[in-house]
């Protein structure tokens, strides 16, 4: 017995705006019962005792503080910049 249908497969094609063969879809809708029925099977394990994770590894804040630092001189950018202004970049206007 099929965990998914065609149907569903077309529906979730359609969502994702993918234009998929009927081919693809009996392809992708026997791959998806093949992850399904392997997630199934963790649903057998005991799990009693274990911490729910939102990561496996131990992991505490990575980021570093922030810190201020000098930037690029203003003439340095502005050689870059296709227009300037001013002292300041120009851009085309995106409001009317």
């Amino acid at each position: 017995m099929s965990r998914i249908s065609e149907e569903q497969v077309r529906h979730v094609a359609h969502l994702a705006r993918l234009a998929v063969t009927d081919e693809e879809v009996e392809k992708f809708t026997a791959q998806l019962d093949s992850i399904i029925q392997f997630a199934e099977q963790l649903n057998e394990l005991d799990t009693t005792g274990v911490k729910p994770t939102s990561h496996v590894l131990d992991m505490k804040n990575v980021l570093r503080e922030d810190q201020s630092k000098p930037g690029l001189p203003r003439e340095e950018v502005l050689k870059n910049a296709p227009d300037h202004e001013d002292g300041q970049i120009r851009v085309p206007a995106i409001i009317e």
